[in-house]
């Protein structure tokens, strides 16, 4: 079978002069680059990626496959650093500066102009997850009164800039105000005498708030097909723009930490290759620890109906099944709505709508699942692979009625339980599966021996 993409031979980097090694990474993708210096102690990584040209290490530095880039920071010397620092794009500055400790962040944001710097604090301000946190502040815009030619001219002499050029913004220019957005294809088919202001359709101005969520974000670029949007005050003066990039690296690292609490565990913030040992178990202990105490409840429950156990110890035959079914229902039911509330499918006045769905679907899928557990224990009576004795009927009715009061219970508590967290102001990840599993566990049991006491209530027990 043919190769569908070419592959990079991974260079030695290890070992020998700095200047050396780097001359290998000269010519080498910035994405490529950054993963191969992952791989290598923080210091060497520094030293490296100083020998580099300022704007290839800038480029490399900036990359979203570029792991511990705090840490390298720490190994570089200072001139180099602000060198670095001051070549990157003012989001990317603002995401490594969050991830500095304070006296580092303070020695590099000194050696920011004043107007830099102020531009920076205000994009810090931001809550991280925001439009503000991921916007950058290098775009272009123009006034009104501006021609195509001028609009060109703008770009062609503004040098290099470290983000390209999806869209040019045409501003109020009194008092900055966007009023509309013309593409570079518009812009550079345009006579160059035409007004920026007449170039494309007039249509509204797509645009976000600093405090709009990322996820909000990412859905707007993706229903409009967008490369970039802006964002705007609440007086509709430009405040920046996001660039398709940084949303999709920022979605994909929220979609990991929402799997990995999915999996029923803090999320990591570093990669599972790097994290160290004490920090994997301290992420993992509080929740394993937490649904063990919740498990320990099944055990009090089966203590609990210690009695009917000993009368009618075909019962215990069916436990794993009916236990396991509820659970793999509350599961899937949750992984439905959590998904479904992060697209802002369903908000939380809809859990009303939610539950009258899940009803009649759990009754459904746990008469499947019981229809199959009574001809299952029937078979097996039938064919004397097994023998459930002279009642054995009301066995399989009572495994079977069981079945559809578990899935039920385990549909609708997976499906409400995002909500109730949302509302109290959780992330609905939080409802992991093994958390559902655990609570459906318990529930499931007393739901089942209740079955077991009215269908089996003078016979077997």
């Amino acid at each position: 079978m043919a190769e569908t993409a070419n592959t990079i031979a991974h260079p030695d980097l290890s070992e020998g002069p700095a200047a050396a090694a780097a001359m290998a990474l000269r010519t080498a993708h910035a994405a490529d680059v950054a993963e191969w210096l992952n791989a290598l102690d923080p210091a060497r990584a520094a030293a490296l990626l100083t020998a580099l040209p300022l704007d290839h290490a800038v480029h490399v530095i900036e990359q979203p496959e570029f792991e511990r880039r705090a840490r390298l920071f720490r190994h570089l010397d200072t001139p180099t650093a602000v060198d670095i620092f001051k070549g990157m794009s003012p989001d990317q500055q603002a995401d490594l500066a969050r991830e500095l400790h304070d006296a580092d962040r303070a020695g590099l944001l000194v050696s920011l102009d004043r107007a830099r710097r102020r531009q920076l604090e205000e994009l810090l301000a931001y809550p991280p997850a925001s439009a503000g946190s991921l916007m950058t502040t290098d775009y272009v815009s123009v006034p009104t009164t501006w021609t195509a030619g001028q609009t060109l001219d703008r770009i062609r002499t503004s040098g290099s800039a470290p983000r390209p050029v999806y869209a040019i913004y045409v501003v109020d220019p009194v008092d900055n105000r966007l009023v509309h957005v013309v593409s570079l294809r518009e812009l550079v088919m345009a006579a160059p005498a035409a007004g920026v202001i007449d170039l494309g359709p007039r249509r509204r101005v797509l645009s976000v708030t600093p405090l709009t969520d990322q996820e909000d974000v990412a859905r707007l670029l993706s229903k409009y097909n967008l490369l970039a949007v802006p964002v705007v005050d609440g007086r509709g003066r430009l405040l920046g723009t996001i660039t398709v990039d940084d949303v999709i690296d920022a979605v994909v690292r929220e979609q990991t930490e929402d799997v990995q609490r999915f999996g029923g565990m803090e999320a990591l913030d570093e990669p599972y290759t790097k994290i160290t040992l004490p920090r994997m178990i301290r992420k993992r202990a509080g929740w394993l620890c937490a649904l063990f105490l919740g498990e320990m409840l099944t055990a009090t429950a089966m203590q609990h109906f210690e009695l009917q156990l000993s009368k009618a110890l075909v019962l215990s035959l069916f436990i794993p099944l009916i236990m396991s079914s509820g659970g793999n229902s509350g599961s899937q039911a949750t992984s439905l709505i959590v998904r479904a509330l992060a697209l802002r499918e369903v908000r939380l006045r809809d859990w009303w709508r939610v539950a009258a769905r899940e009803a009649p679907a759990s009754l459904t899928l746990g008469t499947l699942l019981g229809l199959i557990g009574f001809v299952r224990i029937a078979v097996w009576q039938q064919l004397g692979i097994y023998d459930y004795g002279i009642h054995w009927v009301l066995v399989a009715a009572t495994v079977a009625a069981a079945l559809v009061g578990v899935v039920m219970f385990g549909s609708l508590a997976g499906a409400m339980l995002p909500f109730v967290l949302r509302r109290l102001g959780f992330d609905p990840a939080s409802a992991s599966a093994p958390f559902v599993a655990t609570l459906v566990d318990v529930t499931g049991l007393v739901i089942y021996f209740g079955v077991a006491y009215l269908i089996l209530r003078g016979t077997l027990l």
